[in-house]
């Protein structure tokens, strides 16, 4: 017997920090028309120093807000998966950090490094253990730590004006509700472009900055690098077929589509795919626009966000989707 499994609650962080398109031309040539223009982006949150504040951390105050939402008591969760690409250390994983901040009891931790597409990697994980049985309740977070990481200068502008820290966590159970809850997953990879959107460096334990500092070289590899018209290109054509395929394996049309939930990469993807599908405004969440691409945590977060604000109802289809570094994509369709 196979079961089903849908979201109790969901819940988001983001550091108060904000730091605008202004702040940032302060640091490098760019402007906000310039970085509007390409992204969407007017403004992102930035972990200071010393703000208490890590991608644990901020995957753990997610979560609690997620837990209380669910009315689920720490210590009913079977598993723990956590995804990011910018874990506290290299080993061990955020996932039993978060164990241990919260007190969970002794059960499984796991970690998804499948960047933009690990919160739905993840949810398929959640949602597969939970299907066939094995669990009942797991915690999903997407969290990511990115400002550490980026080249804060003229030369590194056209990655690092677009990411954004935070964190979206939530917690799945088993649906007593035949037909309602995750619908499927969808997932896939094509690693022969990991190259096109890669980082070659260390933790965000010694970031950056201070390798910089140290080694003060131009071609080091410890800055994000991407290929954006190529990432573009593809994003657009995988976001099409995954969402396409979500659908097609549940017998629905465009037209069912209550919510789509893109990642948050870029607002000029979502817009594309937005016109492709000929979805209204009403259809589409998006809020790259406050907190730039926050990777695994784009779609918890967004998610949240529209589960927030009252547009997402009970019944309604809501498709998640992601393109990412590996290149990974992914989708979901749930029946909330």
């Amino acid at each position: 017997m196979l079961y089903q499994s849908k979201i109790a609650g969901l819940g988001h962080y983001v550091p108060e920090n904000v730091v605008t398109n202004d702040d940032l031309s302060k640091k490098m040539e760019t402007n906000d028309e310039w970085i509007t223009e390409r992204t969407g982006i007017k403004e992102r949150r930035h972990i200071k120093k010393g703000d208490g504040n890590s991608t644990a951390i901020m995957g753990v105050k997610a979560a609690k807000i997620a837990l209380e939402r669910a009315q689920i008591d720490k210590d009913e969760i079977d598993l723990i998966v956590f995804a990011t690409l910018s874990p506290d250390y290299y080993f061990p994983g955020c996932g039993v950090q978060v164990q241990e901040m919260l007190d969970i009891k002794t059960c499984p931790a796991l970690d998804v490094r499948n960047q933009c597409s690990g919160f739905i990697y993840g949810l398929s994980v959640a949602d597969q253990f939970i299907k066939t049985g094995m669990y009942k309740n797991v915690l999903l977070i997407g969290s990511e730590n990115h400002s550490g990481g980026l080249d804060m200068t003229t030369r590194g502008r056209s990655v690092s004006v677009i990411f954004g820290d935070g964190a979206g966590a939530a917690v799945l159970t088993r649906s007593d509700h035949n037909g309602q809850g995750i619908l499927s997953t969808h997932l896939h990879s094509e690693g022969k472009h990991a190259l096109e959107l890669s980082l070659k460096g260390p933790s965000t334990m010694h970031w950056v900055p201070e390798i910089i500092e140290e080694n003060p070289q131009e071609d080091i590899p410890y800055y994000p690098y991407m290929n954006g018209q190529y990432v573009f290109k593809n994003a657009v054509q995988r976001f099409s077929e995954v969402i396409m395929e979500g659908l097609q394996e549940n017998g629905l049309e465009v037209s069912d589509i209550d919510m789509l939930i893109p990642h948050q990469a870029n607002l000029r993807i979502s817009q594309f795919i937005q016109q492709k599908f000929k979805l209204n405004d009403d259809q589409v969440f998006n809020n790259i626009q406050k907190y730039g691409n926050t990777t695994a945590a784009s779609i918890p977060i967004a998610l949240t966000e529209a589960w927030e604000q009252g547009k997402i109802k009970e019944g309604d289809h809501v498709v998640l989707a992601a393109f990412g570094s590996g290149f990974t994509w992914a989708s979901a369709v749930i029946n909330w």
